[in-house]
């Protein structure tokens, strides 16, 4: 393998150092903040040269921080070993990382799922789901039933103090089998 130049390093640190500020204003401000303009004024570059980096603009930066979130999340979720591990930080990374998780699962994106083109950073994010529960359904079902709590949970349609119950509950119907 090829060592990188100077120069396509510096074109990735200003690639990551866009997506990094992106995530940034959008966990403290929200999704509507995120703009080019504003994302070249706080990182100090010209708005061509985030277009250099991202030539379908915000929708681009969007979709780069929907990936290094499914990164970030395949990280938590393997560090988390079994069942359970896995249900709270699938739920904590939600939890903490909101704008996050909305890029990466309710915002217009070209990002397919479960498809032979699906980026390698949803596959990682996926498969610690797979690993745990043995087969594909019964991963996709654990998957829609944390999103949901997720999602039901940030906008505050599920009662705070019943989380832990919500997530015993469903990991014994997946213990049981009563899920499938």
């Amino acid at each position: 393998m090829k060592t990188p130049t100077r120069a396509q390093l510096a074109r990735a640190g200003r690639r990551d150092r866009i997506v990094d500020v992106a995530r940034e204003i959008a966990e403290a401000h929200g999704w509507p903040a995120v703009t080019v303009r504003r994302l070249a004024d706080t990182i100090g570059f010209s708005q061509p040269v985030l277009y250099g980096h991202f030539p379908d603009g915000r929708d681009g930066i969007i979709r780069a921080v929907a990936l290094a979130g499914f990164a970030r999340l395949a990280e938590r979720l393997i560090a988390a070993g079994d069942l359970g591990g896995i249900c709270a930080a699938y739920l904590d990374f939600a939890r903490s990382q909101p704008a996050t998780y909305e890029a990466m699962f309710s915002m217009p994106t070209d990002l397919e799922f479960a498809r032979p083109v699906t980026p390698e950073p949803l596959r990682a994010g996926f498969r610690p789901l797979l690993s745990t529960m043995g087969d594909e359904t019964r991963a996709e079902i654990l998957w829609s039933a944390l999103h949901g709590l997720a999602d039901l949970s940030r906008h505050g349609r599920l009662r705070p103090d019943r989380e832990t119950a919500r997530v015993e509950t469903l990991i014994s119907l997946l213990r049981r089998g009563q899920l499938q």
